[in-house]
């Protein structure tokens, strides 16, 4: 678990991170470097869960590098399916990550979205949901292993 107390929000406690797989964590379909050791360290403080529709078809080896069970979505609504997952863990413990139009949903609900610019792309809907915009996903993960820089940010 993480506590903060961001001035202008309040006392935030998150249990859960949750991070869409490909464009976020993985490009076309291979998980990108320093992915594993940094949601290695996280999963010490928080729940972590990977939310994909399986795009590349290779998440059942993404699954076994990270120790993860992925959530599997329908290739249909996504954008929904992620929220509404999100909203089942208790959106305002959570913090989604996240880069393509699917993910504005869940960015926009959490209680902190961060958005991550992608090689893949990143969506101007999931940058005008999220609360942070960073430049990749490594510097996401270190976000959230450095909280302090997560007050600073969102501080108001």
């Amino acid at each position: 678990m993480i506590e903060m107390n961001i001035p202008g929000r309040g006392k935030v406690q998150i249990d859960y991170l949750v991070c869409d797989v490909n464009g976020t964590l993985a490009v076309d379909g291979v998980l990108l470097p320093g992915v594993i050791s940094m949601l290695k360290k996280i999963k010490d403080t928080l729940q972590v869960f990977l939310i994909t529709a399986n795009t590349h078809g290779k998440q059942g080896r993404i699954n076994e590098e990270l120790g993860i069970e992925a959530v599997l979505i329908q290739k249909n609504e996504e954008k929904e399916q992620k929220r509404k997952f999100i909203s089942s863990l208790g959106s305002e413990r959570v913090i989604a990550i996240g880069q393509g139009a699917n993910d504005a949903g869940m960015l926009k609900d959490a209680a902190i979205g961060i958005c991550v610019q992608s090689e893949e792309g990143t969506a101007a809907t999931a940058i005008m949901a999220a609360d942070i915009l960073v430049k990749d996903t490594i510097t996401a993960l270190q976000l959230i292993q450095h909280p302090m820089r997560l007050v600073a940010t969102l501080r108001e």
